[in-house]
């Protein structure tokens, strides 16, 4: 007869729980983000049976140090407490939380309480002679001396009164914080985040097709037409620079305007229909340029404080070099033929989609991280993912970690306008920053709802998103109006209320809006077109485009997205909405949603938030016009006229006399 095994934890004298911890990502799977320069708060429910008092102390490390680095955590209330790091450094950071019963500090509260009580200290006293002793150990400096003079008061019986006041005194809780007497240590699971460089957080993309950038009307844009266009974009204030593929584009089913499948003689086809007999994801359309003329470009821009974004699009057309290499890493049907994209009842007969589930799926994996280490080499830092969504998450997963081990400021913008929970795992599987609903969110309503969302839960620590009012696939149909106030209400929301945003111009400050009705899609799509364009027009869009950019560059409170208040106001067709920065930066929008009537309203603020009380006056400097107006209190008028401009930015600024 064999006895039942007893099974006993590792060690069951620890007693402290650590749990809840914050950020946290699918209990550590993946890591959470930030961007140099931000503290990290960390926050954990700690808690331990009885009413002993805790120890705890967080520790953190960059990817590249040898050593923890420990630092101290504070109540919160309800067991909670929370520590901070600060970010220096662009890769990964790993930090874990410690906690103990502290004994010691436990004593000294239990002597306080018996001093207030009257009672005479005895063997407490040779109790705090044995902490006393050990921190001894740790102390340095004028420290070892009060220790051992506190030890000769504590043995001492003609000392008593010394020794009392010893017992209560702050010097004896900082020797108990600086010393800790670490016993029946629990650790958490270590979590990670990835910091970012900060152009991760803060950036104004401007998109255009390179081959409209010519000036001459018949003519085929080229690389040196778009550097001719950047003191203009640079003018505008926008520093991201994002271009279409621009590699080869095959002839086999080359699609004609408004995706025809009739290509009529000099169309040029659709950029994402990739590859021909000149090459695939690592070639360049020879009308466009040349490599070394795309090199000169990505230099150009830095050049004009910008960066170039390129658009990875893992398809081929039928002519890709891929389809007769590898076809196995294409779906292939039945009757021998190549699976080609479809979106019922539209057809993509130009372009073939990777198949994921490839035999081969290691020779893909490794050849589509050969196309971005290639760009990298090239000089790019930013990849616009086109359709993302419809690849392997597992892919995204390593190829971005692969590609942030070699190249750590690559920035991914995922284009995914999909399910929410895939656009959230796009994220947590590595992508920077992400296109969003934004463009489809235009009431009071939905705006609040989605922006709490985005900042307000736990997507604030790993989706970071990036505002489009259009993109060049997406003519919504709140601008096919043509309705300027619309145009500019959009373009402002999505330039205040994210600190990541973009625009596909220049049709978008040129009021382009015939559509492809019923489709929020642009009739006579540049997709399938070249375009001319007047490029030195300017408008009241590319003033406000100048003006919004500028403001944002100057004001640290607009650099940011997750320091967003909504303010009450008493009028549904009217949005109010607060930023503010730890520098004293304080900032207050106000936008007329409806854009064709003035809309009026009392706006209530949070004084507290502002640093105001009730009979305070203040400033509220509009920054686009420059009017400034005398506040007091919480309650304020505010009229928008949306033919004049339907938004006001106010900095919020105190009145010296």
């Amino acid at each position: 007869m064999t006895k039942n095994k007893i099974m006993l934890p590792m060690d069951g004298k620890t007693r402290a729980v650590i749990e809840n911890i914050r950020p946290e990502l699918n209990a550590g799977k993946y890591p959470t983000k930030t961007v140099i320069g931000h503290r990290v708060n960390v926050s954990a429910d700690i808690l331990i049976d009885g009413h002993d008092y805790l120890g705890q102390r967080l520790w953190t490390k960059h990817q590249s140090d040898k050593n923890w680095n420990e630092s101290p955590m504070f109540g919160q209330g309800n067991d909670r407490f929370g520590g901070e790091f600060l970010v220096e450094n662009i890769g990964f950071y790993s930090f874990k939380i410690e906690a103990w019963v502290d004994h010691f500090a436990t004593w000294q509260h239990e002597v306080d309480e018996k001093i207030k009580a009257g009672l005479k200290l005895e063997v407490e006293l040779l109790v705090g002679i044995g902490f006393l002793n050990t921190i001894l150990k740790m102390a340095k400096g004028s420290d070892k001396e009060d220790i051992k003079k506190a030890i000769a008061a504590f043995n001492t019986p003609t000392q008593y009164e010394e020794a009392t006041w010893i017992c209560r005194s702050e010097q004896l809780h900082q020797w108990i914080e600086k010393y800790p007497i670490k016993e029946n240590v629990c650790w958490s699971e270590e979590r990670k985040v990835f910091a970012d460089r900060k152009e991760a957080e803060f950036s104004a993309w401007y998109s255009i097709f390179p081959r409209s950038a010519a000036r001459t009307v018949g003519e085929h844009g080229t690389f040196q037409d778009v550097e001719k266009l950047l003191p203009r974009i640079h003018e505008l204030g926008f520093d991201v620079l994002y271009l279409p593929p621009v590699h080869p584009i095959g002839s086999t089913f080359r699609k004609g305007k408004n995706n025809s499948t009739e290509c009529l003689p000099g169309e040029p086809g659709v950029p994402y229909g990739i590859g021909s007999s000149e090459g695939g994801h690592t070639a360049i359309h020879s009308e466009l340029g040349t490599l070394e003329e795309f090199k000169h470009l990505v230099e150009e821009c830095k050049k004009y404080d910008m960066e170039l974004a390129m658009d990875l699009a893992i398809q081929c057309s039928p002519d890709h070099p891929w389809v007769t290499e590898h076809p196995d890493w294409f779906k292939i049907l039945p009757d021998g033929t190549i699976k080609y994209a479809e979106n019922p009842p539209k057809k993509y007969q130009d372009i073939y989609p990777i198949n994921f589930e490839s035999e081969d799926w290691q020779n893909l994996w490794l050849e589509l991280k050969k196309v971005i280490f290639t760009w990298a080499e090239w000089g790019v830092k930013i990849i616009r993912v086109d359709n993302p969504h419809t690849k392997s998450f597992g892919f995204w997963e390593w190829v971005i970690a692969e590609t942030r081990e070699v190249y750590p400021e690559m920035i991914f913008l995922s284009e995914a306008f999909t399910k929410p929970k895939v656009m959230k795992q796009l994220a947590k599987v590595g992508f920077t920053q992400s296109y969003t609903y934004y463009t489809w969110r235009n009431s009071k309503a939905e705006l609040i709802e989605y922006m709490t969302e985005l900042t307000k839960t736990d997507m604030k620590d790993y989706f970071r998103p990036n505002f489009w009012p259009n993109t060049h696939d997406i003519n919504p149909y709140i601008l096919q109006t043509g309705h300027e106030p619309l145009f500019l209400i959009k373009y402002f929301m999505a330039a205040t209320l994210s600190s990541n945003y973009g625009v596909f111009g220049p049709s978008y400050e040129y009021l382009y809006h015939e559509a492809n009705t019923p489709k929020e899609e642009y009739k006579n799509s540049e997709k399938y077109e070249i375009k001319y364009w007047d490029w030195e027009k300017r408008n009241k869009i590319t003033h406000i485009y100048t003006e919004v950019n500028r403001i944002r560059k100057q004001n640290s409170a607009l650099q940011h997205t997750n320091n967003i208040e909504f303010c009450e106001i008493s009028n549904d067709n009217m949005l109010a909405y607060i930023k503010t920065h730890e520098n004293g930066n304080r900032l207050l929008f106000v936008v007329n949603l409806e854009g064709y009537n003035t809309q009026s309203g009392i706006v209530n603020l949070p004084l507290q938030k502002l640093g105001k009380h009730e009979t305070e006056a203040y400033l509220v400097h509009d920054l686009i016009t420059g009017a400034k107006y005398t506040w007091q209190g919480a309650n304020n008028f505010v009229s928008l006229d949306p033919h004049i401009l339907p938004f006001h930015l106010f900095r919020i600024e105190d009145i010296h006399h």
